[in-house]
């Protein structure tokens, strides 16, 4: 038991920091930064626009970390603030500029490319089986959580 805690602690610990030096590596190329990636991402995959309490939701970021990195998204022309009925910015959708979809468009093609070179030797079966255990064991952490917070 204590072994498949130390597999998965570390194997997930492992997989997490060389995700983050990928995306710190790719968006250097880009003139970016590592955080910049889920946010152009999300918003690529939504043209519709998304809130920044959207994208803190779908990057699991909190609100402060999503606001820095709108802010410097905007500043660098790559979103912008849709236009609010109710004035305020943080509950205006966000939305990628011409130029911001350029980007997210050569960011795409990178993800997609990393994606499939690091499913190699993994059969389609053994893909899905791997995405729905994942999910499982985070669904099951959720709730252990949840259990651990309602403790006196």
């Amino acid at each position: 038991m204590i072994n498949r805690f130390e597999m998965l602690t570390t194997g997930i610990a492992q997989i997490q920091k060389k995700i983050q030096k990928i995306k710190r590596l790719k968006m250097n190329s880009f003139g970016l930064k590592g955080a910049h990636v889920m946010c152009i991402y999300y918003l690529h995959q939504n043209p519709e626009g998304l809130t920044a309490a959207d994208l803190s939701r779908k990057c699991v970021e909190d609100k402060a970390a999503i606001s820095r990195i709108l802010s410097e998204l905007e500043k660098n022309h790559f979103i912008y603030y849709e236009e609010s009925s109710l004035g305020k910015k943080y509950r205006a959708k966000v939305k990628l500029t011409l130029e911001g979809e350029a980007y997210a468009r050569r960011i795409s093609k990178v993800i997609l490319k990393i994606t499939e070179r690091s499913s190699q030797g993994i059969s389609e079966e053994e893909r899905k089986i791997f995405y729905r255990v994942l999910s499982i064991i985070s669904e099951n952490l959720d709730h252990v959580c949840q259990e651990l917070e309602s403790e006196p």
